[in-house]
């Protein structure tokens, strides 16, 4: 069994040997060998052998007369083919030969190929580096011409587009390295123009300001149907602001700006237009900012140069709002300050007007913030040491243009015209100054006495200058006289002066008519309550004014007080407002011209009874005279002296009211009653005799003669007689001794010596005890002295009781 396995076995490695490839076979072969039959194998493979060498001797024989017959015919060919050869290399040779120039052609041609794609990549090359340096040279051209912003432009497409298709190449490396540099140079350059520009500008904004306000000035000389440009200060037509504002658009977007001709502002495209007073743009040249802003907003550092910009123009403003110590000596300094402020604000509109961003409208209202804020406190402070009322006029007048100016810009001034009235209280004052001087001059040069007139045009001309109603006097002949002096005119006229005065300040500050009028109203009531008023007291109270000046006084100021009304009639025609208007401010002369009269009339008084007192300084009473035994007693020379000056004092007035000469007078005979009273119980005066109080007695009678007489017209029945009842009382209770009846009657209605106080009979009594007991040394020897002394005593002591009585 195991012999019938082997050999199939074997049969199938042999069969295996003959299929498979022979670098395969050695696992077939390992097989065999790891068998214990390969003896067997090997005796196999023999017979198999054997049986494919008969095989293939077998087909050999099959073929071998077609073998001969193939090598038979090869011999053949072999001759044809050495013929074959030798015809092929006479041919090539022939070719070769023939070749040869064509070879020669063939590697000129070759060469010519090379050149002309060495000539095209040349020409590609030179293509892209032509405009590299084309560029570059036009980038120095515009450096040296000081076209940076173009120049920047350049250096811009230089690098981003020429030189990437450059290659590399060595000047495109040293013009790379040289792109950083020539960029910080543009940016330094820039910045030192713009420096330029800024110091430019602080030296020239008094020039700028100048004219802009000529121009502000000149628009409100103009025709009101006019619509003025708001803007026309800044840029004389509309498209440039626009073309400039697009400018700095497009160069916030990286485009191409204006050209730097453009960009500028002093371009002559409208000198052949109508003239025109200059703007801002026609003084400065505003390119420099334009050019720093476009090239540092290339440069992606436009935050830097609008901080920059905006902290150097905030130093320039401290600057220019600091005001110079002495400006307010002369207009000429107020006019500077002005003219700087007015350009400062000018340039800052006009760049905010034709740049966008690098000053917004925040930074200059704050700005202007800051300005006011200076400007109120630098006009307060300065125009506080002015005391020329033209001046603070004039200031007015030019706070109002710049105001008006800049309102043109569209700044808010409403803080400059509410400075303007504090102001104008301080104008207030100082012509109150002024006018104080005007009328103590006019008051100190008037002469006091009546205006004489002689032709009819003398009287039209006082007529012109004050309001005079008088219908009599108007009817007297040539010459005649007005009853006023010529303060009264003068005063008229100033005080007119004075109102027109307060009209000029108040023109122009956008007040209605009826703030006009009461402003002008206060400050006249203030004119005459306070200044003309004290002047008036001045001229009544100084030294060395006489009786008749005095009473001139009086007649000035009532005529003064009835022109009143004038002056109201006066005011509301040159405000349009008339005087029943509600809530309008009445003037308050009628009351100043009365207190003026008052004072004088009691200056008048006053004058009166102290030169009364200089009379009654040289009464000189004999208080121990004895009763003279018969006769009448003669006046005091004294009082002789002083009826007389009374009689030719009270002749002056005549022409005063009734009410205050009868007021004079009355005071004037109760003075010489009082003061020869207080003679009477003059401490200094011990004793008193009979015979002085005789002696007082015939001065009493001679007074109540002048009192009866009527020295003034207009007293009823002795009215005037009762200024000396008290004294003439007394004096007949002493010399008629009509103590009983005294006694008696004292308190009662009808007691005949009603006004005698027991007071002041004890006080005289006592007097006349001690002249009695120091003069009659032996009266106690004499009986009748003994008993006029017991009298006395006796009088005395029931005047005591009496006044115990009626103090209980």
């Amino acid at each position: 069994m195991a012999s019938v396995e082997t050999a199939a076995e074997h049969e199938r490695i042999l069969r295996e040997i003959e299929s498979t490839d022979t670098n395969c076979i050695g696992p077939t072969l390992r097989s065999v060998y790891d068998g214990q039959e390969h003896g067997l194998f090997m005796e196999k493979l023999d017979v198999r052998i054997k049986n494919h060498d008969r095989e293939i001797e077998k087909m050999c024989n099959h073929h071998f007369q077609g073998f001969v017959d193939s090598i038979t015919e090869l011999l053949k060919v072999r001759g044809e083919a050495q013929k074959l050869k030798s015809q092929v290399i006479d041919t090539n040779r022939h070719l070769q030969d023939d070749g040869k120039e064509l070879t020669s052609s063939m590697e000129e041609l070759q060469k010519c190929r090379v050149q002309q794609r060495n000539i095209a990549t040349t020409i590609d090359k030179l293509t892209h580096c032509l405009p590299v340096l084309e560029m570059y040279s036009r980038l120095q051209e515009q450096m040296q011409a000081k076209r940076y912003y173009p120049a920047l432009r350049t250096l811009e497409q230089l690098e981003q587009t020429c030189l990437p298709k450059a290659g590399q190449y060595r000047f495109c490396s040293i013009m790379a390295e040289n792109i950083p540099k020539l960029r910080t140079q543009i940016r330094d350059t820039a910045m030192m123009q713009l420096r330029d520009f800024l110091e430019s500008i602080r030296k020239h904004s008094d020039k700028i300001g100048e004219t802009a306000i000529k121009q502000a000035q000149l628009q409100r000389s103009l025709d009101s149907s006019i619509s003025p440009q708001p803007r026309a200060l800044v840029g004389r037509r509309g498209r440039k602001e626009a073309a400039a504002g697009s400018g700095t658009d497009s160069g916030g977007q990286g485009g191409s700006p204006l050209s730097e001709q453009d960009s500028g502002i002093l371009d002559v495209e409208d000198e052949e237009e109508e003239d025109e007073v200059p703007g801002a743009q026609d003084l400065v040249d505003f390119s420099p900012v334009y050019r720093c802003l476009h090239i540092y907003t290339v440069l992606g550092l436009r935050d830097v140069f609008e901080n920059y910009y905006r902290k150097q123009r905030r130093k320039q403003a401290r600057l220019v709002l600091q005001p110079h110590s002495n400006m307010h000596e002369t207009l000429e300094g107020y006019r500077r300050y002005f003219n700087q402020i007015v350009g400062f604000f000018v340039v800052e509109d006009h760049i905010l007007h034709t740049t966008q961003g690098l000053v917004n409208r925040a930074y200059v209202e704050e700005l202007w913030e800051l300005a006011l804020s200076k400007i109120t406190a630098a006009l307060r402070t300065h125009s506080s040491y002015c005391d020329n009322p033209d001046l603070v006029l004039d200031l007015k007048n030019l706070i109002v243009l710049f105001a008006d100016t800049l309102q043109g810009y569209g700044f808010p001034v409403s803080q400059l015209f509410d400075m303007l009235l504090e102001i104008r209280d301080q104008y207030g004052e100082i012509l109150l100054k002024r006018w104080n001087v005007t009328f103590r001059h006019v008051l100190d040069q008037d002469n006091y006495s009546p205006i004489p007139v002689s032709t009819e045009q003398e009287y039209r001309h006082y007529s012109s200058q004050f309001p005079l109603q008088d219908p009599e006097l108007e009817k007297l002949p040539f010459p005649k006289k007005l009853p006023f002096s010529e303060f009264v005119p003068k005063v008229y006229g100033q005080i007119k002066e004075f109102i027109y005065a307060c009209l000029k300040y108040s023109e122009d500050l956008h007040l209605s008519s009826t703030e006009i009028d009461d402003m002008i109203r206060k400050s006249t009531n203030l004119l005459l309550t306070r200044t003309l008023s004290h002047c008036l007291q001045y001229a009544i109270k100084k030294k060395n004014v006489g009786m008749a000046e005095l009473v001139q006084v009086i007649i000035n100021t009532t005529h003064l007080e009835q022109s009143c009304h004038f002056l109201e009639e006066f005011i509301s025609n040159i405000t349009n407002v008339p005087p029943d208007t509600v809530n309008t401010t009445k003037l308050y002369g009628t009351s100043t011209f009365k207190d003026a009269r008052h004072a004088a009339e009691a200056e008048i008084y006053t004058s009166l009874n102290a030169k009364i007192d200089q009379f009654l300084q040289l009464a000189d009473y004999d208080w121990l005279a004895a009763v003279q035994g018969g006769g009448t007693l003669d006046t005091s020379d004294y009082l002789v002296d002083l009826i007389a000056f009374l009689k030719s004092t009270f002749s002056v007035f005549t022409n005063l009211p009734g009410k205050v000469a009868q007021t004079a007078c009355m005071s004037a005979c109760k003075h010489i009653a009082t003061s020869l009273m207080q003679l009477l119980l003059d401490p200094e005066v011990r004793q008193i005799s009979m015979g002085a109080l005789h002696q007082l007695y015939t001065d009493v009678k001679e007074c109540e003669s002048f009192a009866r007489a009527g020295p003034v017209a207009g007293f009823q029945g002795d009215t005037l007689l009762l200024a000396f009842s008290d004294l003439r009382q007394l004096l007949d209770l002493f010399t008629q001794w009509d103590w009983s009846t005294y006694l008696a009657d004292y308190g009662k209605p009808t007691c005949k010596y009603l006004r005698v106080n027991p007071h002041t009979a004890l006080a005289l009594l006592e007097k006349m005890r001690e002249t009695s007991r120091k003069n009659n040394v032996f009266a106690q020897f004499r009986k009748t002295d003994r008993d006029r002394q017991k009298l006395i005593d006796t009088v005395i002591k029931q005047l005591r009781n009496l006044i115990a009585q009626h103090h209980t």
